[in-house]
């Protein structure tokens, strides 16, 4: 017993160094069994040839990438990236107002205005998206009342367009843009707004001047909040806008299940993560040079 108590003393990390490769150990673990290692797998997969009966046959090609240059596929890729960057837009303009009304609340309202823009995430997105299909469609909540009210005569085409696509996309992702603006204008001194008042600037001045620029890193990690996950997207353009509002996420999962054309959807999948990647090295990049400048 003494000497195995001996044993495990050893194996205790003593300096701060072994202590914190010690605690990266467990999720470090995790994410090379279940991120890394899947991602080699798709990685080979798009460098092979396809099989006859769909799968992967052994061998070497580079053409699942050059296909994915096809004016078609890039029509999809420059749809994904105009309605995700419409949808990050959209949320900015609605999400700022909101976080900027519930920074400046009350201590009694601040928590309950917080609850309700965090309520929507404690219900599956797959719920939402069918609740926002009964509000749409032809015999929906919106229609019945523009009717009723006598303001149309027949009921609108609401769903299945490109409205209810960016409707959904600005839905489901409105709450990531105002958490983070709200931690930034929660964190603002007040002092700095003090000082710009007393110094004679009205409030216009005061926004524009003072409370915008020290909110940027909110708006910035906001944009990045709503814009990977929109250009990944494929459950809302699928339920909310039929086959005829493809965005890039509903190509990659149609080939890995209806076309069964693996190695292709594998290649899609690692463009478009070179592109996410691409858009968060941009992010990075603004924020250090930002940083340096107010240095």
């Amino acid at each position: 017993m003494p000497s195995l108590t001996r044993r495990m003393r050893t194996w205790i990390p003593r300096s701060p160094e072994q202590r914190g490769w010690a605690l990266l150990a467990p999720g470090g673990v995790w994410l090379l069994a279940f991120f890394l290692v899947p991602l080699l797998i798709m990685l080979a997969y798009s460098l092979m040839p396809r099989g006859i009966y769909g799968g992967v046959v052994p061998g070497l090609t580079f053409e699942h990438y050059a296909r994915f240059f096809d004016p078609v596929y890039l029509t999809v890729v420059q749809r994904t990236f105009m309605w995700s960057l419409g949808c990050t837009l959209f949320c900015l303009l609605l999400g700022y107002p909101v976080a900027y009304a519930i920074a400046h609340a009350g201590s009694r309202w601040r928590n309950r205005l917080l609850l309700l823009v965090i309520l929507p995430l404690w219900t599956s997105f797959l719920v939402r998206t069918f609740a926002l299909i009964f509000l749409m469609r032809d015999t929906g909540l919106i229609n019945t009342w523009l009717m009723k009210a006598g303001i149309i005569d027949e009921p609108l085409v609401i769903l299945y367009t490109p409205v209810a696509v960016m409707a959904g996309l600005v839905y489901g992702f409105l709450p990531f843009m105002i958490l983070p603006i709200y931690a930034s204008l929660e964190r603002l001194d007040r002092s700095l707004l003090e000082a710009a008042e007393m110094l004679g600037a009205s409030p216009r001045a005061r926004f524009i001047r003072v409370t915008l620029p020290l909110s940027l890193p909110g708006i910035m990690a906001g944009c990045v909040l709503v814009f990977i996950p929109a250009l990944g997207s494929f459950l809302t353009p699928d339920l909310l806008g039929g086959a005829k509002q493809l965005m890039i996420g509903n190509l990659v999962q149609n080939q890995f299940t209806a076309a069964r054309n693996w190695p292709f959807g594998a290649a899609a999948s690692f463009i478009v993560m070179a592109l996410v990647l691409a858009a968060v090295l941009v992010y990075l990049g603004t924020r250090d040079r930002r940083e340096v400048a107010l240095r």
